[in-house]
């Protein structure tokens, strides 16, 4: 993955050549009082691509930044996305079954940087993330990373339910969490073209995602509070895979 120089861009031509290029943007902003119909170009191209559109007072396009935004201030993602394609390909390559993580509306970029650096530490192959109403790959991901970033591919999606029935034709198994009416994590089959389902920090897995999971697992818990944070999960699932793909080759 290549990094890219800018994580800003303001201006109303900047915004539009980036959309019109392809740049991966995570998000546009614009200022209250904008005339909608000055921005109409911007409004189109980002519909097309996917970019969510959010109107805030001038006074916080100011605050993010010194440059002269006019109104409009995107952002940028820090680094490239891959394709879904990528993440079965880097499995061919090591010869082993996909593993992949798929995060459901992530908000907190230090819970998505300390994601991408267990799952570089146990073998993922990457991780899928939607467009909207999560965060993306931005400078704060990147150093709550560690360097991981530069090494687990991300895969950007429109929607996380087609694209987990596109896993399945695949061959590709869905695992998700959930507390009640579910299997203790330890005893999943890791040993499968598995990826795993890893929800929101506040509302967990949707429900169209849940019922679109082949297993169910929960996580035992003794304690008073009812969920652990959402890269704790992820890591304790993350390392059970490793644990039992490992306890497999083992014994093969």
């Amino acid at each position: 993955m290549t990094e890219l120089e800018v994580e800003l861009i303001g201006g109303r031509n900047p915004v539009v050549e980036a959309l019109r290029s392809g740049r991966q943007l995570n998000k546009i902003w614009v200022a209250e009082g904008v005339n909608k119909k000055s921005i109409g170009e911007i409004m189109k191209l980002a519909k097309d691509a996917g970019v969510v559109i959010q109107t805030a007072p001038k006074q916080k396009l100011d605050g993010m930044t010194d440059l002269s935004h006019q109104g409009i201030l995107a952002s940028v993602a820090a680094y490239d996305y891959a394709e879904l394609e990528d993440l079965f390909a880097i499995a061919k390559e090591r010869q082993e079954d996909p593993f992949f993580i798929i995060l459901d509306e992530l908000e907190d970029p230090h819970n998505l940087g300390s994601i991408l650096r267990t799952a570089d530490a146990s073998g993922v192959h990457g991780i899928i993330i939607p467009k909207r109403r999560a965060v993306g790959l931005t400078g704060v991901v990147a150093k709550a990373s560690t360097g991981a970033i530069e090494h687990i591919p991300v895969v950007r999606v429109n929607n996380l339910s087609q694209t987990v029935d596109e896993l399945k034709k695949q061959g590709v198994w869905i695992a998700g969490t959930d507390a009640s009416n579910s299997t203790d994590y330890r005893h999943m089959d890791a040993t499968l073209p598995l990826a795993v389902i890893i929800g929101s920090e506040g509302k967990g897995m949707s429900r169209i995602l849940r019922e679109r999971c082949d297993f169910l697992y929960s996580l035992p818990m003794v304690g008073k509070v009812t969920s652990l944070n959402a890269s704790v999960a992820a890591a304790l699932l993350m390392y059970e895979v490793l644990r039992k793909r490992q306890s497999a080759q083992a014994t093969s």
